[in-house]
């Protein structure tokens, strides 16, 4: 009798594309590469043999996942569904184990900071909602949803009454605006932060460099030679920073820093000089705002809103500095550190560039949008009465 003839494969050019970035896709499962090259071959018309040399693979194997590309598409060369054993937890468990993981655990009566998988099994038995579950199982009922109650992320409601307001304010100049109007093409944007009490930590040992096959190491005991705050004023438009690092922070040593910028003709010319701060307490309040605009005219003091800090550009800039100065921490006195600081800030200057801030005043309304509103401040105990 004649070989039967294998199933003819044809493919138009969208699938053919779609076959091909499967191949030479990285992230692509073994199997599916496989089945993708066995239909790219059997469309020159290779035969199931040959095919099956080519990949090292059987012939049965090959006039499988050709036929069922044949007669189904792309959409045959997906796994069938195996009905598999079936499920032992029944759906109403399944739901009481998502229902309890929902909870606080405080809220339920349990001394327990948060859930993980041997509490809640535990908790489920001892109230007899469900039987033959593991904390294995557990989780991957949980992971269905998902539903992980064993971590948590924390977060600060927003406390500024004014909060959407400060907020707006300062988002909108990193966009270009003030009070709705476009900047002047001289206007200067300055982001104004402290980074406090920055130790410098003699080793008690030299650090030692890397090496084939060993880090770098540094000695974990250490003394204290002193500490210094380092203010740092970044230009939003260019991404520059000046900056001081006297032995604390304070009024003297703020108004000390805008002194150093203003002699700078880009900021003592300019028409308006947006200072953004945080409400610490050497800038805070009104009495700090008229301070400085009776120092400079020109400059306008922005506040962010309390606890809001991550407004301030400058923090990012600090988050550098932690990377790539403070740590790991070895300095021989806060003179050391000092230079180490000033170097490095010298040294950025050369690159650097303006942050690439994408988040407006939108963002800002679509993210309180989602917070629940705060709860009703428990009303005040009158004071007893004098006797």
């Amino acid at each position: 009798m004649p070989a039967p003839r294998a199933v003819p494969v044809v493919l138009t050019a969208s699938v053919r594309a779609r076959l091909k970035q499967r191949v030479r896709g990285r992230k692509t499962p073994y199997r599916d590469r496989q089945r993708a090259l066995i239909v790219l071959l059997a469309a020159r018309n290779w035969s199931n043999a040959r095919i099956a040399a080519q990949l090292g693979v059987s012939q049965d194997m090959v006039r499988t996942w050709r036929g069922r590309f044949a007669q189904h598409g792309l959409d045959g060369l997906v796994d069938l569904p195996r009905s598999g054993r079936p499920r032992r937890i029944s759906e109403l468990d399944r739901a009481q184990v998502c229902a309890l993981a929902c909870q606080l655990p405080a809220e339920t009566g349990v001394p327990l900071g948060r859930w993980s998988a041997p509490e809640l099994v535990t908790e489920l038995v001892a109230r007899g909602l469900t039987g033959l579950l593991s904390a294995s199982s557990v989780r991957r009922i949980l992971a269905e949803h998902p539903v992980k109650p064993w971590r948590y992320q924390s977060w600060l409601f927003p406390r500024d009454p004014q909060f959407t307001a400060k907020a707006t304010v300062v988002l909108d100049l990193y966009q270009g605006y003030y009070q709705g109007e476009p900047l002047g093409p001289d206007d200067r944007v300055l982001c104004i932060d402290a980074k406090p009490s920055i130790q410098a930590r003699a080793r008690c040992h030299p650090s030692t460099p890397p090496e084939p096959g060993q880090v770098m190491r540094v000695e974990h005991e250490y003394q204290r030679t002193g500490a210094l705050a380092l203010l740092a004023a970044l230009d939003v438009h260019t991404g520059k920073v000046t900056a001081t690092t006297p032995p604390t922070t304070g009024i003297t040593p703020f108004m000390a820093l805008i002194d150093h910028i203003m002699t700078q003709p880009r900021y003592r010319n300019a028409p308006r000089v947006f200072v953004i701060v945080d409400n610490g307490s050497d800038h805070r309040g009104q009495a700090a705002i008229k301070r400085l605009q009776d120092r400079y005219p020109n400059c306008i003091m922005i506040h962010t809103p309390i606890h809001a800090s991550w407004l301030n550009q400058a923090e990012i800039f600090f988050s550098i500095i932690q990377r790539k100065v403070v740590t790991p921490n070895d300095f021989a006195n806060t003179e050391q550190l000092s230079t180490t600081l000033q170097t490095f800030i010298t040294r950025y200057n050369t690159t650097a560039t303006p942050f690439q801030w994408k988040y407006t005043a939108a963002d800002l309304e679509r993210h309180l949008a989602r917070i629940p509103p705060a709860p009703a401040a428990a009303p005040a105990k009158p004071l007893p009465e004098a006797a």
